[in-house]
Order: C-alpha cells, then sequence, then structure tokens
C-alpha cells in the first residue's frame, strides 16, 4: 500500500505557500516574512486573511445554494490540488502514462470532493479533498489495468518471498525453495508464474529508448520501402556532374545526347532532324558518349 500523500500548505488561486509566522514586536504581531503569499495575483492587493475569509463565504454561498457556477469558481480556486497530487502518483509510473490524464481523472475526484463536503463538521478541505483526488486517480488507473488486482497481489507475494530467500540464501532460490517459502507445490508455483505473464508487459518503445535518449521504437525500425538517403546523395551527384559534363560538350554531340537519351529518338529521327544520315549519327553519338566517360572519370580521380 502507498503511503497516504501529505498536504501542503495551500493559500489558492494557483500555488502553495506557508502562511507567514508571526512573533511578537513592539504594539503587534508582525510576520516574520513578509513577502506577499504565493497565490495572490500580480496587482491583487488582498492579504492572506482575506482571501480565506473569501473562500470561507464562497463556502457558505455554495452550501446554501449548490449552484454550479459556486462550484467551478471552487474548482478553480483548489485545481492546483490535482496537479500537485498527480505529480505525487505519477512518481514511478511507466513512461507512457500521461500526466494529463492523471490530472483528469483528478478534476473528477475533486469535483466529487467539494460536492460531499460539509464544512460544519470543521474539517479541513485540502485533507479531505487530496484523499479523493488520489482515489480517483487510483480508481481510473486500476479500471485500465488488464491485470486482475488478485493476480497483482501474488505478484507482490513472490517478490517478496524472492526477497526474503534471497537475503537468507545469498543466492538465488530454486523454484522448489520459493514454493516451500509460499507454501505451494511446484505446479502451483509455475500456475502462478503463468498468470505472472500479465504482469510482465512492457512497452516497446521504452525498450527501444534504453540508453538512447528519447529515441522512439519506430525511429528505429527500418522502411524498407523508403529510398535509401545514400544512395539518393549519390545519385543527385551523379546527375549534377553529368549534366555538368553534358554542358561542356560540342553542340551537335549535346543535340545527339539530348534528343536520344531525353526525347527517346532514334538515330534516324535524329538524323532527320539534324540533316544527316544515320551512320553520321551514329559517329556523333559514340563520340559524345566516349567524351562524357572521359570527363566522368576525370572528375573521379580529383
Amino acid at each position: 500500500m502507498t503511503e497516504p500523500t501529505p498536504a501542503p500548505d495551500y493559500v489558492g488561486e494557483g500555488s502553495w505557500t506557508r502562511a507567514p509566522s508571526t512573533v511578537t514586536a513592539g504594539n503587534g504581531h508582525r510576520p516574520v516574512n513578509d513577502r506577499p503569499a504565493a497565490g495572490i495575483l500580480p496587482g491583487d492587493q488582498r492579504t492572506f486573511g482575506e482571501i480565506e475569509a473569501g473562500i470561507v463565504a464562497l463556502w457558505r454561498r455554495f452550501g446554501e445554494g449548490r449552484q454550479q457556477r459556486l462550484r467551478d469558481r471552487l474548482v478553480l480556486h483548489y485545481a492546483p490540488l490535482v496537479k500537485y497530487v498527480a505529480g505525487r502518483v505519477g512518481t514511478g509510473l511507466p513512461a507512457h502514462v500521461d500526466m494529463a490524464d492523471l490530472i483528469q481523472s483528478g478534476i473528477f475526484g475533486l469535483v466529487d470532493a467539494i460536492e460531499k463536503f460539509e464544512p460544519k463538521r470543521g474539517l479541513k478541505f485540502e485533507t479531505y479533498a487530496m484523499q479523493r483526488i488520489r482515489g480517483a486517480i487510483l480508481d481510473d488507473l486500476r479500471a485500465q489495468d488488464w491485470v486482475p488486482r488478485s493476480v497483482r497481489g501474488r505478484a507482490r507475494e513472490v517478490e517478496r518471498a524472492l526477497e526474503r530467500l534471497g537475503a537468507r540464501l545469498r543466492r538465488t532460490p530454486t523454484d522448489s525453495e520459493l514454493a516451500d517459502e509460499l507454501g505451494l507445490t511446484l505446479e502451483e508455483l509455475r500456475e502462478i508464474y503463468l498468470q505472472l505473464q500479465l504482469t510482465s508487459v512492457v512497452a516497446l518503445d521504452e525498450l527501444a529508448a534504453a540508453g538512447r535518449g528519447s529515441t522512439s521504437l519506430a525511429d528505429t525500425l527500418e522502411d524498407e520501402a523508403a529510398p535509401d538517403p545514400v544512395a539518393l546523395l549519390v545519385d543527385q551527384d551523379n546527375r549534377r556532374q553529368l549534366a555538368e559534363a553534358i554542358a561542356h560538350l560540342a553542340e551537335r554531340d549535346r543535340i545527339v545526347v539530348t534528343l536520344y537519351y531525353f526525347e527517346n529518338l532514334t538515330l534516324a529521327e535524329i538524323g532527320k532532324v539534324l540533316g544527316v544520315t544515320e551512320s553520321r549519327v551514329c559517329q556523333l553519338h559514340t563520340r559524345a558518349v566516349l567524351r562524357l566517360r572521359a570527363k566522368l572519370l576525370e572528375r573521379a580521380e580529383l
């Protein structure tokens, strides 16, 4: 069982503080800490006592009429309690548990606490509300847990037995020793192991991110359909060099290469465009290819 969440000193309007202590000095009381109480908005000249008096009056009016408008004002006033309790409960939970979800569950607990609180009993609302907020968060976490509570309890019993035997034997206990410690047979212990497999689920993102910061699992998986970035860079560089080499060809050679490789014309069709025979186009094409190859080899040796 987890320890109850300690109540902070709360003065409302967004944060907590401890009310300044007072000491007798001369003709009255003087605060030891004379800084303004936390929770008072900038420009708000109200004192701590005036804020408390306003909250007491708000509770009185809410108790008389139970109006939703007044309840909403109380929710806003005590909302920082929810964030505080959610932060305490969230400590130690798996990374996939979203703090916003805990706060949302806690808000329902706060509303329920306000609806059921009875100021006439003289209890401190913050202490009462924090227990209701914490309970609402834990109830929501249990509702999302697919493992039965009985199995969770057995898991804790096995863990405690392993710790006791490990400390006593100074080694890892065998299954027979663990079964004797728990008062079970080996078959019953193995059945518990099968049930406890449900509690050993770990998010793949957490395993993938171990030792690698915040890298998610999706960032580590290879997309086989995606192009190789290195191959893309090499291809782009080859295209750039080829374009530069073509630009340095003679005009007729450049036309032959362009029409043959980019316009997909045949040698005969290129001959008609240039007004030469097909054999002459073949000679021009061969010469252009040899010059391009020499140019590219020259660049590769640099």
